[in-house]
């Protein structure tokens, strides 16, 4: 029996959009959120499983993405949440992509745009919001993770003829294919953590690709030495002069991961519902069972939890209040529960939840990487019980 046949099948099903949040977008934004969302479904969500089993990066999907403006969103004119919807949109579509044109758009156009000279900005910028030049934010490195504020042991030093910069980056995503490096190193001068824009073709910057992932295997993230690399003196970003500039930009990127994982549950929920409809086992579909319905209930659960979250993160963003504390909140919270829906997913997937082309695999081993990056788990736990304590668990 196939599934249109089934009696049991409703003849709409409801959108994984389960609180109706594209709702509250004006009819131009919801029109532009519909032809994103339907060039991400039918160009990138299957297309996409081929490049992450080979750990590629799928660069001949990126020219259309920046036809439809991922490369500049911030710049769309777009509302806050129309922006979020995006990214979630890419997230349940691919969410090594999301990673890219998330980072793309929060972290290295961002910075530029926030802290860079007008001569920086008119240099990458063009190229950058087509995405025909990538950047990389080179902040993570080989022994500072977490503790990368107080740790980092990157340095600069100024000379006569400008910068001297050398250390080491890790974990750093497009870090071999980057054009622009946005690299945070401690000032040997004051100790001050500052921002310069390093153009990856100069000598003594070196890129390593991370092999072996299991997850977010699109995106490539990279090892990086800095050895004697000479900048002139108007690579340092005026507006990122203290490691302060990058809180900022590091609060707002980790509520775009819990946008992330409001994509991921999407995902699961088209895969796990769909499966369930499709698969006949003992002369009916698997949407029958009530083990099965408990499973995609849950899912529902945990992404319309996720969702509301979400959009309450995204009001206080607009009214400028978002703190940190709120932040490490919804990205720890909106990750456990996806990394929990893709668990129960898998399993009622039964043996072909191991296949990536089945997607629940993939998309189960991705959500393992936003659980850990943007600060794993467990530290934005800390920063969250730390704000409502008043006591850190952190020793300095």
């Amino acid at each position: 029996m196939s599934p249109a046949a089934s009696p049991q099948r409703a003849t709409a099903l409801p959108s994984p959009d389960l609180l109706h949040l594209e709702h509250q977008l004006g009819s131009e934004e919801r029109e532009r959120l519909r032809a994103i969302t339907e060039h991400l479904q039918s160009e990138v969500r299957h297309q996409s499983v081929e490049w992450w089993n080979r750990e590629e990066l799928a660069r001949d999907l990126l020219p259309a993405l920046a036809d439809l403006g991922l490369g500049r969103l911030a710049e769309s004119g777009g509302s806050r949440l129309f922006q979020n919807l995006v990214h979630a949109q890419i997230a349940r579509a691919d969410l090594s992509l999301s990673a890219l044109l998330g980072i793309h758009n929060e972290l290295i156009v961002g910075t530029l745009e926030a802290f860079g000279s007008e001569e920086q900005k008119q240099t990458w910028l063009p190229g950058l919001k087509e995405l025909r030049q990538l950047g990389a934010f080179c902040l993570t490195e080989p022994e500072h993770g977490s503790d990368i504020a107080g740790g980092l042991a990157t340095t600069a030093t100024r000379d006569a003829d400008g910068w001297v910069l050398n250390g080491s980056k890790r974990w750093i995503g497009l870090g071999t294919v980057a054009d622009l490096a946005l690299v945070w190193a401690r000032d040997t001068a004051d100790d001050l953590i500052k921002c310069f824009a390093v153009d990856t073709s100069l000598p003594g910057y070196a890129a390593t690709k991370i092999e072996h992932k299991m997850g977010l295997r699109i995106m490539q993230n990279a090892d990086i030495e800095l050895t004697d690399l000479r900048l002139p003196a108007d690579a340092l970003l005026p507006g990122a002069a203290s490691f302060q500039a990058a809180n900022g930009l590091l609060k707002d990127s980790r509520a775009w991961v819990g946008w992330q994982a409001v994509g991921a549950q999407q995902s699961i929920l088209d895969i796990v519902r769909d499966y369930a409809l499709e698969r006949i086992q003992f002369g009916r579909p698997l949407a029958s069972f009530q083990l099965v319905q408990q499973v995609i209930a849950e899912v529902a659960g945990n992404l319309a939890a996720s969702s509301g979250m979400m959009a309450q993160v995204t009001r206080v963003q607009d009214a400028d209040e978002l703190a940190m504390m709120q932040a490490a909140l919804a990205k720890s919270t909106a990750t456990r529960l996806a990394r929990q829906s893709a668990s129960q997913a898998r399993d009622a997937l039964g043996g072909n939840g191991l296949l990536s082309h089945y997607g629940i695999a993939k998309v189960m081993a991705d959500i393992e990487a936003i659980h850990t990056y943007e600060g794993s788990y467990h530290i934005n736990s800390l920063i969250v019980a730390r704000a409502l304590t008043g006591v850190s668990a952190f020793v300095s």
